[in-house]
Formats: structure tokens, C-alpha cells, sequence
């Protein structure tokens, strides 16, 4: 498995995820388990790979072959 993300991108969803998560422990009603969705961006920015990019066609590779 190869990276499809470059280092803005993985930043950005490590905050994205970092504040999802934290719905967890802000809410206090059911709706709070819906900070769980922030795994997914901070598991993808950790791997580096997105296999939505895959499927569209979005990544480091298509970047540098537009140039």
C-alpha cells in the first residue's frame, strides 16, 4: 500500500479527527458516540493512504503528473 497523501493533507485531518474524538467527551448525550467518525480521519492521516483518493483518482501522483 503505497501513501496517496501529502503532508498538509495529513495534518489537516489529524485536527479534524483530534476534534471529532473530543465529541466524545464534550456531549453527554448519545449524540457524543458520533465523535467516534473522527477515527476515520485520524487512522487514514496516520497511514497515509485514503483508499476514497483511490477510488476517484486523487493523490501524490496525479499532483505531480499535472506539472
Amino acid at each position: 500500500m503505497t501513501t496517496n497523501m501529502n503532508g498538509i493533507d495529513r495534518f489537516v485531518r489529524i485536527i479534524v479527527g483530534l476534534g471529532l474524538c473530543s465529541l466524545i467527551f464534550v456531549l453527554h448525550s448519545n449524540a457524543r458516540w458520533w465523535g467516534l467518525i473522527g477515527l476515520i480521519p485520524l487512522l487514514t492521516s496516520l497511514l497515509g493512504y485514503c483508499p476514497l483518493y483511490r477510488l476517484v483518482g486523487i493523490g501524490k501522483s496525479s499532483v505531480s503528473q499535472a506539472k
